[in-house]
């Protein structure tokens, strides 16, 4: 009877086993899955890049098709992830502030990382902006038109009511809680649609895409890979609402919440940073200011 119910009790959050290694409770592979996924995304991004030109390796639609089946896999993984380490008899586990925070600093050491992955492409940023300016801007469209204001003015308010949400759950406030977490899922996807709709707006109508020069790699690897980290927190976000709606969460009980909401804030402070570096960078090199 006992291997029955330890049967029924994990067979649907595979892939992961039962008490392997032996000792150490069980074991995942979900973390493994979605890490082939994230590394597939920016393999499609190299694909395309290699697709262009002339002298093109590889197909123009290889790259796009294993950027799509990427994220498909990424998202899967981080699903069964996420559930099978937190959704998954959430409230009989352990709610002890010591185990709050080693999800914390895990969280803080991850963000720690992607510092060093924004880094790198800064960095990169940095060295054309100290070459030929004035070359390197060549065929550039306006940047800092209203649309970014906007958008900008967007992420920082939904950062505002994510704080607001959090402080309500703590104070056991359900109610404010799915209010403004709902709100701040509203405005993160808004975001993303007005990035679309940036991109659409200089590639199509500009012709400015991520081929035309140093300042469109740029550009659109900056902007590209943010916009990215704020699908992914739009998908977390996603899934603390809906664990939310299921009744899940309550003053003793949100590291969920609590590690979502530091990684939102974190992809809301890079992106003024990149604003001002970026947007408002390129605007100071061509003279418009």
């Amino acid at each position: 009877m006992g291997t029955e119910e330890a049967h029924d009790d994990h067979g649907h959050h595979l892939p992961a086993v039962e008490d392997w290694p032996r000792g150490f409770g069980e074991a995942s592979w979900w973390p493994f899955v979605t890490a082939i996924g994230a590394a597939g995304i920016y393999a499609g991004a190299g694909l395309y890049i290699l697709s262009r030109g002339d002298n093109a390796i590889v197909g123009s639609l290889v790259g796009p098709a294993a950027f799509v089946a990427s994220i498909g896999i990424f998202l899967a993984g981080l699903y069964g992830w996420v559930y099978h380490a937190f959704v998954s008899h959430f409230w009989s586990r352990d709610a002890s502030e010591k185990g709050a925070n080693k999800l914390r600093w895990g969280m803080v050491a991850f963000l720690g990382s992607e510092l060093g992955t924004f880094g790198a492409l800064f960095g990169y940023y940095f060295y054309i902006r100290a070459g030929d300016w004035s070359e390197v801007l060549v065929g550039v469209p306006e940047l800092t038109g209203s649309l970014v204001l906007i958008n900008t003015a967007i992420l920082i308010v939904s950062s505002v009511t994510l704080h607001w949400a959090h402080g309500a759950i703590r104070n056991n406030d359900r109610k404010k809680f799915l209010g403004w977490l709902a709100a701040t899922l509203l405005l993160g996807v808004i975001f993303i649609g007005g990035q679309v709709y940036e991109y659409y707006e200089f590639i199509i109508h500009e012709e400015f895409t991520l081929v035309s020069g140093l300042f469109g790699s740029a550009f659109y690897g900056l902007t590209g890979l943010h916009g990215l980290h704020v699908s992914l927190g739009a998908v977390l976000l996603g899934i603390v609402f809906v664990r939310a709606l299921a009744g899940q969460y309550s003053a003793e009980r949100h590291v969920s919440v609590s590690t979502a909401s530091m990684y939102w804030h974190f992809v809301d402070v890079v992106w003024v940073f990149l604003v001002v570096v970026l947007y408002v960078g390129a605007e100071i090199g061509t003279g418009a200011f």
